[in-house]
């Protein structure tokens, strides 16, 4: 017996405990359709279960109550009893609503650890908490801390001097992924003022060399063998070494000299807990700072951690270099070499190729100087012809043409290196860009404010004329040129002027701008003679007339007479049934306003949170009229029927005022 009364209470136990999760589920899911977002179900589930306790005392103590069975409490009669259980459950849904509201505006769905991760990945979630802290402490230290929020403000030229020099001295102290960070935004000069792009141009990815072991380790678990199966020789001092990758000296079994770019053991492991925490304060900075939203952080964060995955991919590197060395093969024109890659050798975390003879630009100095004028002249025209083809007429292109990935080979020769940065552009982009490059040439300010804005993102309110009239100015002092060394800024200048004119640059075409402006400085170190704007007049003006000769137009008249042929096909048709509808006065046009689908939700949503805000305003009113009435017959001895209607009508005002606050911060939230 007593067995059965064990397994009776365990049944009953048991049927309780689902009938408790039922209608906690079930109080979950009318608060979430009520409050009208969709709120995580594990807060909604721990709302529901407290509603649903509150509920079950709720009606013990007013069934108490409507029985005469509370000696010092309520004690009214059976139909009153059940009208205060009604209202106590709507206040008490009306609670639940309001504490789902405070949750979700303090701590938004998606912001806390699931309850999954509450109890796994501490590991994780420790060493980055360490990790997070010690940036903090950095920006913390050099003063960064009090600048956040005002961060953008105009506090004068001497202030964001030295907030950017800090900003550098963080960033190069907080470890690789946020050095990079600095650098790829120092080529947002259309977000960062100058003094910050100055600043951030000077971050460096150097650091200590690895341990020989530790790279010969990697390179055995790389390789998937021995190494003295695949080189006879690898010098274990590195030609060079950064933050996250070495490159060694080695000699294949047929006597082919390489170098080995390999990527230091637990580099990806750093990087990806750097680039975690770059994202999470990024989607902070967005949320609490003015300058955060308005330069979109957060966006820009993410694509600075899509480019630095591809970039610690050595395949994504293997297929530009690939590419590079293809378009300039087939254009023939140019001496520039690119080393030969090993994709049988090479792998995610590794890379072989051959190795470039000669010195960078950076360190060539004597090797410059052993070069004629002439020579030198020579191999300055070449960089800047292979770099105009790449861009306006092959499409791909190295996108870092700094000093130091520009070799000069003893023969006096040019060599490229490192392909992790490539830029794309696709043929209409080509072509914009080399007309306005011919414009220039030609002194075409209305050609060259119409390419440019064929090429960029047009702002809302952009002045045409203004804009055609600075660009004039700029081609006016372009014209003649700058003699022997003269301007240095050809690009840079074009592009502040786009920076002024609020256009928008797609990250592609910065690229390209970016490239171009890094090979003017290269220019001018392997020739500090050369007239760049005349040379760059020079080539875009031979690289268009080559894209417009008759064959290549005869060809591009053709592909457009193609497509234009379906239209041309259906256009009698549709001009007799226009001409048949005049004639008959049926002919009607239809005009759509609000077109759009997000113009249509957004007055949606605005007339929703008005009308909800209205109902919820005039039903507090009336209650408040109804409860300070003190009229009506009497429920209780204190309580009348009127102020009981206006409890259930500051009920409704309640909620629908909850909803109207929820939906006022989700939509600030989605903006």
């Amino acid at each position: 017996m007593a067995a059965l009364d064990v397994v009776v209470i365990v049944l009953l136990s048991i049927a309780g405990v689902l009938f408790l999760t039922l209608q906690s589920w079930l109080a979950a899911t009318v608060v979430r359709r009520v409050v009208g977002v969709p709120i995580g179900w594990p807060r909604s589930i721990a709302v529901g279960f407290v509603m649903s306790a509150a509920m079950g005392l709720s009606v013990q103590y007013l069934f108490r109550a409507g029985t005469d069975q509370n000696p010092n409490g309520l004690n009214v009669a059976p139909t009153v009893a059940m009208l205060f259980l009604i209202l106590a459950v709507g206040w008490i849904f009306a609670l639940g609503v309001a504490a789902l509201v405070f949750f979700e505006a303090a701590f938004p769905t998606g912001t806390l650890p699931s309850f999954s991760q509450i109890f796994t990945g501490w590991k994780a979630r420790r060493r980055r908490t360490r990790r997070y802290a010690f940036v903090i402490s950095i920006a913390v230290r050099h003063g960064l801390g009090s600048r956040l929020r005002g961060f953008g403000h105009d506090d004068g030229f001497a202030q964001d001097t030295k907030t950017a020099r800090a900003l550098r001295n963080a960033l190069n102290e907080a470890g690789v992924a946020f050095i990079k960070m600095g650098q790829m935004l120092s080529t947002r000069a259309d977000l960062l003022p100058e003094v910050y792009i100055r600043e951030l141009e000077s971050l460096q990815t150097k650091a200590s060399p690895e341990p020989w072991e530790a790279i010969q380790q990697a390179l055995r678990e790389r390789l998937d063998q021995p190494l003295h199966e695949i080189f006879s020789h690898v010098n274990p001092v590195p030609l060079a070494s950064a933050s996250v990758a070495q490159v060694h000296q080695a000699t294949l079994l047929d006597g082919t000299e390489v170098v080995l770019k390999v990527q230091r053991p637990g580099a990806l492991d750093q990087v990806a807990l750097d680039t975690d925490i770059i994202l999470r304060l990024s989607r902070w900075l967005n949320k609490t700072t003015p300058w955060g939203k308005s330069l979109g952080v957060h966006a820009l964060a993410r694509g600075f951690a899509d480019s630095l995955a591809e970039e610690l991919d050595y395949r994504i590197e293997l297929d530009n270099m690939r590419s590079i060395e293809h378009s300039l093969a087939q254009s023939g024109k140019f001496a520039v070499t690119v080393p030969h890659a090993y994709p049988d050798l090479s792998g995610e975390r590794l890379l072989v190729m051959d190795r470039l003879p000669g010195q960078p630009v950076s360190s060539a100095g004597s090797l410059l100087t052993g070069l004629s004028a002439s020579e030198r002249s020579t191999l300055a025209a070449t960089l800047l012809g292979a770099t105009l083809q790449q861009i306006i007429t092959d499409g791909v292109f190295h996108a870092d043409l700094h000093p130091g990935n520009i070799f000069i080979t003893p023969t006096g020769t040019l060599g490229l290196l490192d392909f992790g940065a490539v830029g794309r552009l696709d043929p209409a982009t080509q072509t914009a860009l080399g007309m306005m490059l011919y414009a220039i040439d030609k002194n075409d300010s209305a050609g060259a404010t119409d390419a440019l804005i064929e090429l960029l993102d047009r702002p809302d309110d952009l002045n045409e004329r203004a804009l055609e009239r600075s660009l004039g100015q700029l081609l006016t002092r372009l014209r003649t040129g700058f003699g022997p060394g003269g301007s240095q800024k050809m690009f840079g200048e074009l592009f502040a002027l786009v920076i002024a004119h609020k256009f928008a640059v797609p990250p592609q075409i910065g690229a390209a701008f970016r490239a171009l402006a890094a090979v003017e400085g290269t220019l001018l170190v392997i020739d500090p003679g050369l007239d760049l704007v005349a040379a760059a007049r020079t080539e875009g003006a031979r690289i268009m007339n080559e894209k417009v000769k008759i064959g290549s137009v005869k060809d591009e008249f053709e592909l457009r007479v193609m497509q234009l042929l379906p239209l041309l096909n259906r256009l009698p048709r549709r001009i007799n049934k226009i001409s048949e509808d005049l004639e008959q006065g049926r002919f009607s046009m239809n005009v759509r306003v609000l077109g759009h689908a997000s113009d249509r939700r957004f007055l949606t949503g605005l007339f929703q949170q008005l009308i909800v805000a209205i109902l919820a305003g005039s039903a507090v009113i009336g209650a408040i009229m109804l409860i300070t009435g003190n009229e009506g017959p009497l429920l209780t001895g204190d309580i009348h029927l009127y102020g009981f209607i206006g409890f259930a009508l500051l009920f409704g005002g309640f909620v629908l005022g909850m909803r109207a606050l929820m939906l006022v911060f989700r939509n600030g939230a989605d903006d």
